[in-house]
C-alpha cells in the first residue's frame, strides 16, 4: 500500500526510528515492511507499471546527488529525492511519473540506506566508482613514495548539530530538539580527527552563541571556541588548522597527509597554507565518495552522531519538566562527546582498521582487501564500536530479565528480532496481522 511504501521510503531516507515516530508505527513493524518489499522486489523483477522512469544514467545522477547531500549533512527526504528525480526526469518525452514503488526501489537498488553496515562494499554510480578508485590509488602511492609515518596520516571531518529552540522550548517531544542533519546554521560544529596509528587528536567544537557564564570544567579531549554571530564558512578550518593540526605535526617530523573531503571550506587558500607550511597534503575525497573511503564515515562518525542521540533523548525525558536552554545543552554535549572520544581513544585497533577498511591504507600483504572482505570488517568495527559505547542496551520493564530466561530462546529471537511470519502474536497469521494493519 502507498501508506507502507511512504514508511519504507521515510526510513531508507533518514531512520526506521524517525519513520516509526512520523508514521506512528514500531519500528519493527516497518523493518518488517521493507524486508517484505526486498522479497517482492526480488522475486517481480518485471518492469514498473505503464509510464516513464528515468533511465540508469539519470538514476546514477541522482544516486550521486543523494550521497553528496548526506556528505554536506543536508536532507534527503520525500520531497527533496522528487524535486530533484522531476528535475533530472524533465528531458524525458511525456514528462516523467513518480511512484513511491518506484522510489523504493530507486533507494535499494542503488544501496543508499544510510544506515547500512556495509557501504564499503556496496558499489557506487559508474562515474563516483572511478573517482574513488583515483583517489584510492593516489593516496596509497603517496604513503609509499613519501614513506609517510602512521602519526602523520590523518583523516578530518565535521559533525554538525542542529537545534530547533521552539522544540527545545516545548512541553513536550525535546527529543526531536537535537538533531545531526538539517538546514540553515547549525547550532554547533564539532571537528574529529582521527590517525591511521590509531590516535585521536583534540576535537574542536564551534558553538554559535554566547556563554552565560562560560561552561565550566571543559574536557581536556575537547578545544572549545564561541562567537555570538557565528563563524564564516572558511574560519572553522582554519582555526582547525592553527589549534589542532599544526601543534600536532610540530610534535612530529617528516610529512604528513590529511584526508578530508572537497567541501569548499576545507579548500581556502588560508587552510592549504597551513597544511602546506606544516608538509601536509591535502588528500581531497571526490564527490559522493566519503561513505566508502573516508576513514571517519566508515564507524566512527556515525556511531558518535547515534551516541549523541540516545544521549540527548535519555536526558529529554528527564528534562520534560524543567528548563533546559542552550548553553545547559552546550555542557551535555561536551561532556558526552568526551565520554566518546574517551572510548574510541582506548581502541586505537578500531582506528587504524577503519583506515585499512576504507583503502587509505593497503593491507597487510601490500594488497587491497576484497569489497566483501572490507564489508565484513566494516560490520565488525561498527558493532565492536556500539557495544563498547553502549547503544544496543534497552531498558527493561521489572520482571523482563526473568521472562526472557525462562522463555524459549529461539522463539524469543524470532518473534522480538522480527523474523518470525508474525508481527508480535503468536498464533496469528500475516492476513489477520495485515487487516490490524489497516
Amino acid at each position: 500500500s502507498v501508506k507502507k511504501l511512504r514508511a519504507v521510503l521515510f526510513a531508507l531516507c533518514s531512520s526506521t526510528e524517525q519513520a516509526a515516530e512520523h508514521f506512528r508505527n514500531p519500528p519493527r513493524r516497518i523493518k518488517r515492511w521493507l524486508r517484505r518489499f526486498q522479497a517482492f522486489q526480488e522475486d517481480n523483477l518485471a518492469p514498473l507499471s505503464e509510464g516513464k522512469y528515468l533511465s540508469l544514467e539519470a538514476e546514477e545522477k541522482l544516486a550521486e546527488w543523494v550521497l553528496t547531500q548526506r556528505e554536506q549533512q543536508l536532507p534527503v527526504n520525500e520531497e527533496t529525492l522528487f524535486q530533484k528525480a522531476t528535475k533530472i526526469g524533465r528531458s524525458l518525452e511525456g514528462g516523467f511519473k513518480i511512484s513511491y514503488e518506484w522510489a523504493v526501489r530507486f533507494m535499494l537498488r542503488h544501496h543508499l540506506s544510510p544506515h547500512t553496515r556495509r557501504a564499503v562494499a556496496q558499489p557506487l554510480p559508474k562515474a563516483v566508482q572511478g573517482n574513488a578508485g583515483a583517489f584510492i590509488e593516489f593516496v596509497q602511492r603517496q604513503i609509499h613514495t613519501q614513506d609517510l609515518p602512521l602519526s602523520m596520516i590523518a583523516a578530518v571531518d565535521e559533525l554538525s548539530l542542529f537545534l530547533d529552540s521552539e522544540v527545545l522550548g516545548s512541553d513536550d517531544r525535546k527529543e526531536n530538539a537535537l538533531q545531526t542533519v538539517g538546514n540553515g546554521e547549525p547550532w554547533c560544529d564539532v571537528v574529529l580527527t582521527v590517525l591511521a596509528d590509531g590516535g585521536v587528536l583534540p576535537a574542536l567544537v564551534f558553538y554559535r552563541g554566547r556563554f552565560r557564564p562560560p561552561p565550566a570544567n571543559v574536557p581536556e579531549c575537547i578545544l572549545l571556541e564561541a562567537k555570538e554571530n557565528g563563524y564564516g564558512d572558511d574560519e572553522l578550518m582554519e582555526a582547525w588548522a592553527a589549534r589542532v593540526w599544526r601543534k600536532h605535526a610540530e610534535s612530529r617530523s617528516g610529512k604528513g597527509m590529511l584526508v578530508l573531503d572537497c567541501h569548499r571550506t576545507h579548500l581556502s587558500e588560508e587552510v592549504l597554507s597551513a597544511l602546506s607550511s606544516s608538509g601536509t597534503l591535502p588528500a581531497v575525497v571526490p564527490a559522493g565518495c566519503s561513505s566508502k573511503i573516508q576513514p571517519l564515515d566508515v564507524c566512527i562518525q556515525r556511531s558518535v552522531k547515534n551516541f549523541l542521540h540516545k544521549k540527548w533523548k535519555e536526558q529529554a525525558k528527564e528534562l520534560a519538566d524543567s528548563g533546559c536552554d542552550s548553553d545547559i545543552l552546550l555542557q551535555l554535549v561536551l561532556c558526552w562527546l568526551a565520554e566518546a572520544l574517551e572510548v574510541i581513544g582506548d581502541s586505537p585497533e578500531l582506528v587504524q582498521q577503519s583506515f585499512l577498511v576504507a583503502s587509505v591504507l593497503p593491507g597487510p600483504d601490500g594488497t587491497a582487501n576484497s569489497p566483501r572482505r572490507n564489508g565484513d570488517m566494516q560490520e565488525e568495527l561498527i558493532a565492536s564500536l556500539e557495544e563498547q559505547l553502549k547503544l544496543n542496551e534497552e531498558r527493561e520493564a521489572p520482571g523482563a530479565a526473568e521472562f526472557r530466561e525462562s522463555a524459549d530462546p529461539d522463539l524469543l529471537q524470532r518473534l522480538f528480532e522480527g523474523e518470525s511470519e508474525t508481527e508480535s502474536f503468536y498464533g496469528f497469521e500475516e492476513a489477520e496481522l495485515e487487516l490490524m494493519e489497516m
